[in-house]
């Protein structure tokens, strides 16, 4: 009886990372060049498509892993990395010069893509020196992730009909703006929190 029971449940831990939530996580996943492809293309409706369903499926997965309780430390690590992925990709290959049509600016792109390489520095930097694993995005960080959605979703739709240049543009300004605020955000609350934890040691 104890034997089988602690077989299944080992088996069942080893099943964990293989919930339906992970599973549309990683359909996300395989969205991703599908995406490329369309934006390579010129089937702007298409990568529309996609985007569009790869966003509804991020929402999908959060609510099942509540709803059936399938929160597993695989989906708490790959949900973000799909989600970047998605974004980073979309980015490069809406950046990408095309000859008539409406892309993102390089200089976006370069500040985008600097962030995130400057958030991943400082959270692998803050979990090696001080083992901090959990660091919760902040309000900065969240719109900004918005905007780039936003943005992504603008320059499609630019492709796809007639979106004025004012309101691109301005897009393209706030979404630089929010990326350098919650950058610079982000690094400042990494410092404050190794403060603190240093502090704590100090104190013990």
């Amino acid at each position: 009886g104890a034997m089988a029971h602690r077989a299944a449940q080992e088996v069942r831990d080893a099943l964990r990372p293989f919930t339906i939530p992970n599973g549309i996580t990683l359909i996300r996943l395989a969205l991703t060049p599908f995406f490329v492809l369309g934006v390579v293309e010129g089937n702007y409706r298409f990568a529309l498509v996609i985007f569009v369903v790869a966003g509804l499926s991020d929402g999908l997965d959060g609510l099942l892993a509540r709803l059936l309780g399938m929160r597993s430390l695989f989906g708490t690590y790959l949900d973000p990395i799909a989600d970047k992925v998605l974004l980073v990709t979309a980015y490069i290959a809406l950046t990408w010069p095309k000859e008539g049509f409406v892309t993102i600016p390089i200089w976006l792109t370069v500040m985008a893509l600097s962030r995130d390489f400057l958030i991943v520095l400082v959270a692998l930097l803050m979990y090696l020196g001080a083992g901090v694993r959990e660091f919760r995005p902040s309000l900065w960080g969240k719109s900004t992730t918005v905007v780039h959605i936003a943005t992504i979703v603008l320059v499609l739709l630019a492709n796809l009909g007639r979106i004025p240049d004012p309101v691109l543009l301005s897009a393209f300004y706030v979404a630089l703006g929010l990326t350098v605020v919650s950058g610079v955000d982000y690094v400042r609350r990494a410092a404050a929190r190794l403060e603190r934890i240093h502090r704590g040691d100090d104190e013990g």
